[in-house]
């Protein structure tokens, strides 16, 4: 099982995590194993090989903090918690009913205020490292890649196929000062056509297809439920909120299309030609680069030459005999 031997070895860093005692504690706790079942890619993960969980990239995040600032004990539980608000699907319907990760990862990581208390940690500062708040290996200023991205960027990167050589040898190359992710600049250019590659991905039709109808379906059965039901359905992990559309009236014909053929759904640039489906928008991008002599690498890399126009949107039709809105 995760940390029983005392110890983590992260198979895309190639890095070993003696834990401590609140880290092995934490990984007990339902809010952290929650995050075992809740997809990183969100609902795109029925549609790729993009399948690992949100915990990973959460034990790759602690792993990372604790090889640059192994004695920061606040950073590498901010590291390990700084996920634990995300919804199930992730960031699929991020904001539906008002429903914000942030927000809820703060009232999270109170309710584990008590053991960290017991270990001789204080829930404020794990929230204000996490936030950036508190200078650590995982703040940093804007315009900067951040500990975070870097590990999602790799992870992702490698699990799509964009990525040249094994993540563990791109650390090789890697230092972070001041929270920001520092490289020489051949590396930083090979890191910026990873961001642009991830850029491409969010504004592509695997992934507009599968999280927009799955954010469409959620706001379905959320935008007439109360405080108390967006809760209960915050907290689902992944399974349960899919059994959730597959028997819920107002969504179960959708959610079997899209789960059996994810391809009978089709994407129609706004104005093309009219649809009664819902519309999809990515809002911005995760255009935050690497450090190179104390500076950010200019977004000048030629992949950026084709990304989108922010926002980008795209409307969504469903399968002809299931229909549009309802």
């Amino acid at each position: 099982m995760l940390g029983r031997d005392g110890a983590y070895r992260d198979p895309v860093w190639q890095l070993t995590v003696q834990l401590t005692p609140v880290e092995r504690e934490l990984m007990t706790c339902w809010w952290v194993r929650r995050l075992h079942f809740v997809a990183h890619a969100g609902a795109a993960a029925i549609g790729t090989t993009q399948t690992y969980s949100r915990l990973e990239h959460s034990l790759g995040l602690l792993a990372l903090t604790a090889h640059f600032t192994p004695d920061d004990r606040t950073a590498r539980v901010a590291a390990l918690l700084h996920d634990v608000g995300h919804l199930p699907l992730s960031h699929t319907f991020e904001g539906v009913a008002g429903l914000d990760h942030h927000d809820l990862g703060k009232r999270r990581i109170a309710d584990l205020a008590d053991t960290l208390h017991r270990h001789g940690l204080d829930p404020d500062s794990v929230v204000a490292t996490e936030t950036g708040k508190r200078r650590s290996a995982l703040s940093g200023a804007p315009g900067s890649l951040k500990l975070d991205h870097f590990e999602s960027l790799l992870r992702s990167g490698q699990a799509h196929g964009r990525t040249a050589e094994t993540p563990s040898a791109t650390l090789a190359r890697v230092r972070v000062r001041d929270g920001c992710v520092t490289t020489d600049a051949e590396t930083a250019e090979y890191l910026a056509g990873l961001v642009a590659g991830e850029a491409r991905w969010l504004c592509s039709e695997t992934n507009a297809i599968t999280n927009g109808a799955t954010r469409y379906l959620a706001g379905l059965i959320l935008r007439d439920a109360d405080s108390h039901r967006r809760d209960e359905v915050a907290a689902m992990t992944d399974t349960e909120f899919w059994a959730l559309l597959l028997t819920h009236p107002r969504t179960a014909a959708h959610a079997r299309s899209l789960r059996s053929d994810p391809w009978s759904w089709s994407i129609v640039e706004p104005g093309d030609q009219p649809t009664t489906g819902p519309t999809y928008e990515v809002k911005q991008l995760y255009l935050d680069m690497p450090r190179v002599d104390g500076s950010p690498l200019a977004a000048t890399h030629p992949a950026f030459e084709h990304l989108p126009d922010m926002p980008w949107r795209c409307d969504l039709r469903p399968p002809p005999d299931i229909g549009g809105h309802r």
